[in-house]
């Protein structure tokens, strides 16, 4: 708020829609939609419509950041291990 950027609140138990969930990630609907098939996140269905919650979303992505950046980190002591940065 300080920075004038806009915020939300919502309840920490709020569900969120497959679309809403894969707008979060940064993913298409299909992709949440095998994520959510194989296990990857929790969800529950409400008649035929999957609705996942909105702290387990903000988890996996958090996740997935964390998991990105350990692989960068390892990807470029690789590469410096073979010589690909000079001093």
């Amino acid at each position: 708020m300080s920075q004038g950027k806009p915020i939300s609140i919502v309840p920490v138990a709020t569900e969120v829609t497959t679309q809403k969930a894969a707008e979060i990630l940064g993913c298409s609907r299909p992709h949440l939609v095998k994520l959510l098939e194989n296990g990857e996140l929790d969800f529950i269905k409400v008649g035929s419509h999957r609705r996942i919650k909105l702290e387990d979303v903000v988890s996996y992505k958090q996740k997935m950041k964390a998991e990105q950046k350990r692989l960068l980190i390892e990807m470029m002591n690789s590469d410096e291990e073979l010589g690909g940065y000079d001093s």
